[in-house]
């Protein structure tokens, strides 16, 4: 698996604004093999200027050896020399660029079946899907598919991009019965906000210009609706909950007394005043102070990362969770949950793995394979299931101690947690809470 790669940019900033002060847009793209993700990707870096020109005439360059008779912008994501060579998406590629209005991290993830599991790792943290329809072919199973594992991940936003509507002559009836298809499969998706967009990645119909080719199309162009989407309600701002990932004792004389607890917050806001709950103890007490890069805060929300201070000296560890009063998450050992299988051995019923929920590390074992879904059509297999690799299905497991967690649906962060192979430290499982 990658890690999102970042650009260094200088420290300008747009209308006033820092980029750290700018709101952050993660999505992911996914489509089948060939229906123009990365090419969609290179679009939208090189019409918004953000690419340098070192980096265009490289592409420039590489097309020009493989005898392409345009610039290949799919070359600025598919890395890997085998996705180059195959013309195909292997890996997730991360990729970051930003505009006046907003930031954004881009995954580019897999096409083919058997790389489902690359689509489950750069999805789990998106804000929106960005689902493309080859226009000729219309919607097809990995369409579905991609669809369905955006949905279960509880992505709230998908944006439907039918592409290559050159190659149908920017026909209006095409772009309307694929729409009509998807929006009759959508209805058993969970996702409820899906805008359609008609596209050509390779000339930039519609991408980040709007196209004088498609004049019966009235809505915006993707890049408006990244840039204006609304994300802010998208966190629970609710639910308090602040993982404990550090303790920080610094054991100096000008900070002789100091002992702050760090952690990333999950969810909701956390102010000076707040009488907390530790768990899974139990012990009560009162936030002192809220700090963040050394600076006293009046309230701090997700997802932000912050050291607090107690009024009362509790034993705090890594793994526990600081929350609010009368507002607590569920504590068990026995946890119901959708697994979306990486390893390319099955599950084990009976099996112990590693488990790692938010900041906290136990072992589990799985007690009851309910089923395994059918991500086509979601029918459910009960029948002497078996959970292989890409396969999604409904798990019991036990851990060895008691975890605090949400249901996926409510906090996707406290709703999920990783299995891992305890021999080899792969991780095999990514799983999602259920109520």
């Amino acid at each position: 698996m990658s890690n999102p790669q970042f650009e260094i940019r200088n420290s300008k900033s747009f209308d006033g604004k820092s980029y750290l002060d700018m709101e952050l847009l993660r999505f992911t793209t996914a489509g089948s093999v060939d229906d123009g993700k990365s090419t969609l990707i290179g679009r939208l870096l090189y019409d918004s200027k953000s690419i340098f020109e070192d980096q265009y005439e490289a592409i420039k360059t590489s097309s020009e050896k493989h005898g392409d008779e345009y610039v290949n912008l799919a070359l600025l994501t598919d890395g890997l020399k085998a996705e180059r060579e195959q013309g195909i998406t292997i890996d997730v590629a991360y990729r970051y660029f930003s505009t006046p209005k907003r930031k954004f991290i881009i995954a580019d993830t897999p096409g083919h079946i058997q790389y489902t599991r690359n689509m489950v790792t750069g999805a789990s943290t998106a804000n929106l899907a960005v689902i493309l329809v080859d226009a000729r072919h219309g919607v097809v199973e990995q369409t579905k598919r991609h669809s369905i594992i955006a949905s279960l991940l509880g992505i709230p936003h998908i944006a439907v991009c039918i592409n290559k509507m050159d190659l149908v002559e920017y026909k209006e009836d095409v772009y309307a019965k694929i729409v009509e298809d998807y929006r009759l499969f959508a209805t058993r998706l969970k996702t409820k906000d899906i805008q359609f967009i008609p596209i050509s990645a390779l000339n930039g119909d519609n991408v980040v210009h709007r196209s004088d080719k498609m004049k019966w199309y009235e809505g915006g162009t993707l890049m408006y609706l990244l840039e204006t989407i609304h994300i802010a309600s998208d966190i629970n701002h609710i639910d308090m909950r602040l993982p404990i990932q550090y303790v920080i004792r610094p054991y100096n004389n000008g900070f002789h007394d100091y002992r702050g607890y760090a952690g990333r917050i999950a969810s909701g806001v956390i102010r000076p005043g707040d009488n907390i709950v530790v768990l899974p103890s139990g012990f009560t007490s009162k936030v002192k102070s809220v700090e963040l890069d050394g600076k006293k805060m009046e309230e701090a929300y997700a997802p932000l990362s912050v050291t607090v201070l107690l009024e009362d000296d509790i034993d705090i560890s890594r793994g526990d969770m600081l929350v609010r009063e009368g507002n607590l998450p569920r504590q068990s050992q026995d946890i119901e949950a959708m697994v979306c299988w990486m390893s390319d051995k099955p599950i084990l019923l009976n099996g112990k793995y590693a488990l790692k929920h938010t900041t906290k590390d136990v072992r589990a074992v799985v007690k009851e394979i309910k089923y395994k879904l059918d991500i086509n059509t979601l029918h459910r297999v009960t029948e002497n299931p078996t959970i292989g690799m890409n396969d999604v299905g409904r798990i019991t497991i036990r851990t060895t101690a008691p975890l605090c967690f949400d249901s996926y649906t409510k906090n996707r962060d406290t709703g999920s947690f990783i299995l891992i192979d305890e021999a080899s430290n792969v991780t095999v499982g990514a799983c999602m809470i259920i109520d």
